[in-house]
């Protein structure tokens, strides 16, 4: 009798209430832990406790979900002191940017699907592009401009990941510069003749300095024109 009552009170035969905070901490926990490849509505649901079908109540899709992830991620990072100078300011917030996602690796991964974004993160979009115009740049160039620092910081990322990646496999075979020999030389002199030496010339590649001369290099169409 005693068991009975308690079942009652359980609610036997229904379906475990979904709280969307714990859909959202278990995709992003799978996300930071094995990456978007891992993340599917069907492993949500079973950490969950739950089937699919009742997760689709809730969430839409897998694009849905990721959507939901970022949002208000960029929140959870306090926005620095920016420079008064435009130049500076443009600068501040590349640089910001890189640290933020360098800190996210899983983060720039769901970015790379596409239009996926968060929109809280949409501020240092309008400081770009605010900073370019009052430097001098046309508001399609600032727009562009943001879209060049946007690849650098992005690309660099990417390429950080990757090269992780391959230093936690010590047994995988590399290709470049290895790849090179002495034949190579009339084709590729200078990368064959800089092939002994590539390591040490990017290991201490400096991605500030590297963002700083872009960032001059794309004011510099606003001082030419001027």
């Amino acid at each position: 009798m005693a068991a009975e009552e308690k079942a009652k009170k359980r609610g036997v035969g229904r379906p475990r209430r979904l709280e969307p905070e714990a859909i959202v901490a278990t995709a992003r926990r799978i996300l930071e832990e094995e990456g978007v490849a891992a993340l599917s509505m069907r492993r949500v649901a079973k950490e969950v406790g739950t089937t699919p079908m009742a997760l689709y109540h809730h969430v839409r899709d897998k694009d849905e979900l990721l959507m939901l992830t970022l949002s208000g991620t960029a929140a959870t990072v306090p926005r620095p002191e920016l420079p008064a100078d435009p130049r500076d300011r443009l600068l501040a917030v590349s640089l910001h940017m890189h640290g933020t996602l360098a800190r996210m690796p899983w983060v720039v991964e769901v970015l790379s699907l596409g239009d996926l974004t968060d929109k809280g993160a949409l501020w240092m979009v309008e400081e770009i592009v605010g900073a370019g115009i009052d430097c001098g740049l046309t508001p399609a160039e600032a727009v562009r401009a943001y879209r060049t620092v946007w690849h650098c910081v992005y690309g660099d990322l990417v390429f950080r990941h990757a090269m992780e990646r391959r230093a936690a496999d010590p047994g995988r075979k590399r290709h470049f510069p290895d790849m090179l020999t002495d034949a190579d030389a009339a084709e590729l002199p200078h990368l064959a003749a800089l092939a002994g030496r590539w390591g040490e010339l990017t290991e201490d590649y400096d991605i500030a300095g590297q963002l700083a001369a872009v960032v001059d290099g794309l004011l510099g169409r606003a001082a030419h024109r001027g």
